[in-house]
């Protein structure tokens, strides 16, 4: 069938003879005949790359290359134990990554378990039992609570039909469905109340449906295309190392290549020169930080499990420290996901639930009473000896609060028998039930949409007793609480002497005396607000998507603080559908809350704050979410609430389903990152200190300071068990309250490649004096620079522990894993410096104390020009501002 058919907008009739079908169903002849020509009712996979592909791929990022080609230079210069190493290292990520990506492939297997594997049919006139796969445009399918709806159908026939379509559509409650023909050809699916679409369930009542599109003519399959096309989006530190990779390869290249003819000029030999520029090549690569990342990655990850974030995907964890917007879903991380009455109105005037909630019973008037009676016993839902309570989410929210306020619905119906009732009906709008009353009457209590109850209504419930209502004044109140973004609905009753003969809709659903209003909502965490603030406070840009009522999502909003006075509020999915990309971008920046959006709608949001340089930071439940969730820079599925295909599609796991989990992730995140940064600059500055050393040597006349093996022994040993410790350092003070790092900001920026530059000349240039000084005193000089340059290490990692803050604020225990680490790198330095058989491997000599104290000098002066240099960034640093926290928003009265 063409897929640009508005089918919603056809009637049954229309619909039936636009597809060459009926309510008898197609024969078994023709629905072969379709199958061969609309192929089989399946989601359709592109073809996926080999397992060996996917390994083979993992090897072209350019740092790992250089890292291969420093393996096999470590073997060359007679270092075979460090060759081994840096290959592991490379295996290792590999690993991971293939590991990643394979886990990626299987959200298109999620999306297919989904669909239902049989379903009910009319065949030949009879219903009939075929697999799903078989299903064909035309075919007339059969709906019953329970069952998930195997294709997209126009509905023909409803009994109190209500689907689940949260996974679709984003809707947060059970949808009524009807046959009605829809006259907007644009309406959102949530809106299209006479479709059913693949992978949704019936949660109540029957139907029937004819088959309109299968496979990936579906909006599932729309779905499945989008999710095939989007590529994931590369981490931040994926970036940032790209290019750092190839900067610091063509810088090593050049530097050994001077160093490499300036030794030949000087008349060096050959193999020493040739095995020194290696040496110097293998030393400027941080060839620890492939390791050092993934460890740390790997220990945040942990972590966070803790905190109820499950990473997917190890660089999610860095990620998450350079998100700038954050897209949440409202139902469940924002709010509660549990529908609560927020609002009523009686005795003509609204109060809140509270003042209901928890009082005694004969604290409350007349009128609430009445309310409350009927809320307990106009009610369908049932609670076992468990205390669990099984019901419609509107109707347990009635319940709780009639229980909560001493009108127990088991009590009640000892009292107040139930003799009859009539059903709530989609077309109706209401639901009647009839009880034994006082006096040996019997009461009728009638609930449902506002608008059909207050027109059958010819009085109100007063203190005063029962008094001629007035429409317009109820409706303008009606009307506010629904503003509020409260859902409505009207309670009437009408006393009979007895149970009526005629219980038919037209005959009692009639002259009914008003009791009240009640206005629910599905109300936010607690916790969302603080969380909120925190995320401005940070300088991130909370935004909710949903596909909620845009008045419900407003109100949420405001209640938590995501829009505030000022700020562009809601956009719906059809404003959004009206816009360009182009336009669109121009104004994302400024919306808050997008209300009623399709699939693809939520992709365009994360494409477009993309563009704009953003770090976008996705959550999602449904299966409408996959392909937003798969862009986003990290997708953050639903633990509880969240659909195999979004936690297939997703970066991390929300285990509690807690926005507030999302911001204690960020701060991680943030630590990690910061920390990560902090090794590297304290990796290359001192490799930088090396490497000037080796490069200067000749220009002031001394010999080379170093020996090959000397610089490789101590890169590896001061990268690896200091520079994993160093990546354990708690968060700072700040990192809640500063900005995040910009999307484009590079791994020297904010100066650290200048740092690198300068204090890695201030090492070089230091370790040349000091050299210089012990060959003219006769000092073992090139032992003493070696462990120098160890020691000095351990100096500039202790002073590197914080960007900003002194070592003697921070304490030097408060970190006692690098201190242990710091010992261990001293006591293996100093073995290679006094052991006999380690002296003639390495060429050293043991110091006197006289000589190690020296050594020991120079690190110390290393560490206080780290200190002095943080005192004048301290001075120099400027202020981020924090704004305001906001206040709770209530309800308009």
């Amino acid at each position: 069938m063409p897929a640009s058919t508005q089918w919603h907008c056809l009637s049954s009739e229309e619909t039936l003879r636009e597809l060459k079908t009926s309510q008898k169903g197609l024969t078994s002849d023709e629905a072969r005949k379709r199958l061969a020509v609309y192929g089989r009712n399946e989601l359709e996979e592109k073809k996926k790359r080999t397992p060996l592909m996917m390994a083979l791929d993992q090897f072209k990022d350019f740092l790992v290359i250089v890292l291969i080609i420093a393996a096999v230079i470590a073997g060359v210069v007679g270092k075979p134990t460090a060759s081994l190493a840096i290959l592991a290292i490379v295996i290792l990520n590999a690993i991971i990554g293939f590991i990643q990506e394979y886990r990626a492939e299987e959200a298109m297997a999620a999306l297919k378990r989904m669909a239902a594997p049989l379903a009910t049919v009319v065949r030949d006139n009879v219903p009939v039992q075929v697999k799903a796969a078989e299903l064909v445009p035309g075919d007339l399918v059969l709906l019953e609570a329970g069952q998930v709806v195997p294709a997209d159908l126009r509905l023909v026939e409803t009994a109190n039909i209500q689907m689940d379509e949260a996974a679709l559509t984003g809707e947060s409650v059970p949808v009524e469905k009807h046959t009605k023909k829809l006259h907007d050809a644009h309406l959102p699916l949530g809106d299209r109340k006479n479709m059913a679409y693949l992978g949704t369930v019936v949660t109540y009542g029957r139907g029937s449906g004819v088959v309109v599109s299968t496979g990936m003519d579906t909006e599932m399959g729309t779905i499945a295309t989008l999710l095939q096309e989007e590529e994931a989006a590369k981490t931040p530190l994926q970036q940032r190392f790209a290019v750092f990779g190839k900067r610091l390869a063509a810088a090593i290249f050049v530097i050994c290549a001077i160093i490499f003819i300036a030794g030949l000029m000087r008349g060096e030999p050959v193999f020493l020169m040739l095995l020194t520029a290696i040496s110097l090549a293998v030393a400027a690569i941080p060839e620890a930080l492939p390791a050092v990342i993934t460890i740390t990655l790997a220990i945040g990850a942990k972590k966070l499990v803790k905190q109820n974030a499950l990473i997917r995907r190890l660089p999610a964890v860095e990620t998450l420290g350079s998100v700038t917007y954050i897209c949440s879903d409202k139902t469940g991380t924002l709010t509660l996901n549990k529908m609560t009455v927020e609002e009523v109105y009686v005795d003509g005037r609204l109060a809140a639930a509270e003042e209901l909630r928890g009082a005694p019973s004969s604290a409350v008037g007349v009128s609430f009473a009445t309310l409350l009676t009927a809320m307990s016993l106009s009610n369908d839902v049932k609670a076992d000896a468990g205390g669990s309570v099984i019901g419609d989410p509107t109707e347990v929210a009635l319940f709780t609060l009639a229980e909560e306020s001493g009108f127990a619905k088991a009590e009640m119906e000892k009292k107040y028998p139930r003799l009859a009732e009539l059903p709530f009906d989609s077309d109706r709008k209401l639901m009647t039930t009839f009880h034994a009353w006082n006096d040996g009457k019997v009461v009728s209590f009638t609930k449902g949409a506002v608008e059909v109850v207050l027109e059958q209504t010819e009085r109100i419930l007063t203190p005063q007793g029962e008094t001629p209502s007035i429409p317009s004044e109820l409706l303008c109140v009606s009307e506010q609480m629904a503003a509020d973004g409260l859902r409505v609905l009207g309670f009437g009753m009408r006393i009979w002497d007895s149970l009526p003969d005629d219980l038919s809709p037209a005959g009692v659903e009639t002259g009914l005396t008003l009791i009240g209003l009640v206005g629910l909502m599905d109300p936010p965490r607690q916790e969302a607000q603080e969380a909120v603030a925190i995320c401005r406070s940070a300088g991130i840009t909370p935004v909710m998507i949903t596909g909620d009522h845009p008045a419900t999502a407003l109100t949420i909003a405001k209640r938590v603080g995501i829009v505030t006075d000022g700020a562009e509020t809601v956009m719906t999915g059809r404003d959004l559908e009206k816009l360009p990309q182009e336009a669109f971008e121009e104004r994302v920046e400024h919306i808050r809350v997008y209300a009623r959006v399709a699939p693809e709608q939520k992709l365009k949001i994360v494409r477009a704050l993309q563009d704009r340089g953003q770090f976008v930071a996705m959550t999602g439940d449904g299966v409408n979410d996959a392909p937003a969730l798969k862009r986003a820079n990290i997708g953050v599925a639903m633990g509880i609430t969240g659909t195999d295909v979004s936690k297939e599609a997703s970066s991390m796991i929300l285990l509690d389903d807690n926005f507030a989990t999302i911001v204690k992730a960020v701060k991680e995140g943030r630590r990690i990152y910061d920390n990560i940064l902090k090794f590297m600059k304290y990796s290359l500055t001192c490799n930088a200190g090396t490497v000037w050393a080796v490069f200067l040597a000749p220009f002031f006349g001394l010999p080379l300071p170093l020996l090959p093996l000397q610089i490789l022994w101590m890169n590896l040993l001061c990268d690896s068990l200091p520079g994993l410790a160093l990546t354990g350092e708690p968060a700072e003070s700040n990192v809640m309250r500063r900005p995040p790092r910009r999307p484009d900001e590079g791994v020297f920026a904010q100066n650290r490649g200048l740092f690198i530059i300068l204090f890695g000349l201030v090492i070089g240039v230091s370790v040349l004096l000091f050299q210089a000084y012990s060959m003219s005193a006769g000092l073992a000089w090139q032992t003493m620079v070696f462990t120098a340059l160890v020691l000095g290490r351990m100096a500039a990692i202790l002073a590197m522990r914080s960007e900003n803050e002194s070592l003697f604020t921070m304490g030097a225990f408060s970190n006692r894993s690098l201190l242990g680490a710091i010992l261990l790198v001293v006591l293996l330095q100093m073995a290679v410096v006094y052991l006999p058989f380690l002296n003639g491997i390495f060429d050293t000599t043991p110091l006197t104390f006289h000589e190690l104290a020296l050594t020991l000098a120079l690190s110390v002066v290393v560490f206080f020009a780290i200190e002095v240099e943080k005192v004048f960034k301290r001075r120099a640093r400027p202020s981020f501002p924090v704004p305001d926290r906001p206040q709770s928003v209530p309800l308009n009265k």
